[in-house]
């Protein structure tokens, strides 16, 4: 088995959640910026859009022979509407007071392409938020965090006060699901574990 040094692994996604998440697990990396068109298709469900949209995140990009990339989409999920990243106020406003008082789920696909093949993973968590009042969730918009969060929340922030239970992945909320990563990566050779026991 592989270490987690011996391929070159590259993220296809600018995102600092995703990057702290895989810096935590002591991996090294690059950072990649990729532009993909990224409406959800005719018929497509949640899962099927976050799993063809990471898949096509870390195939958009050319690697060096035995580089890996890894892609991630995340959407959030309520009922039979997906919520993007709000438009505006008003947009923030009325995402968040739906979400309040409801369960919603938070759907994650990742994607990690090697020299062979394209392996996928998905993790589905459920969110339980409290009941969320209109001045509650302009006050929560005028911190400037939910701009650009899918659903208009961060659960890693001050969003996190929102949720009053969850059931499944917190990392696959913030954008990375850790035992799914982790599983590509060994899958591919790298072993984060065994490459942490190594430093320790």
């Amino acid at each position: 088995m592989k270490t987690a040094n011996a391929s070159k692994l590259n993220l296809a996604s600018t995102s600092p959640r995703r990057q702290e998440i895989l810096a935590a697990l002591g991996l090294e990396f690059s950072v990649l910026h990729v532009e993909i068109d990224e409406r959800r298709l005719d018929h497509e469900t949640a899962e099927q859009m976050v799993l063809r949209l990471a898949a096509a995140k870390a195939e958009a990009v050319l690697g060096a022979p035995g580089e890996l990339v890894l892609g991630a989409d995340t959407a959030v999920v309520l009922g039979d509407r997906i919520l993007g990243k709000p438009r505006d106020e008003a947009d923030a406003v009325d995402m968040l007071t739906a979400l309040g008082g409801h369960m919603h789920c938070v759907v994650t696909g990742i994607a990690l392409r090697g020299s062979q093949e394209t392996q996928t993973a998905l993790s589905a968590t459920e969110v339980y938020f409290r009941n969320i009042s209109r001045d509650e969730a302009l006050a929560y918009w005028q911190s400037g965090e939910p701009a650009d969060k899918a659903g208009a929340y961060a659960i890693q922030g001050l969003g996190g006060a929102f949720v009053e239970r969850m059931e499944g992945s917190y990392s696959g909320v913030v954008g990375l699901p850790v035992y799914e990563t982790v599983q590509l990566l060994r899958n591919a050779g790298i072993d984060v574990l065994m490459k942490r026991t190594d430093h320790d």
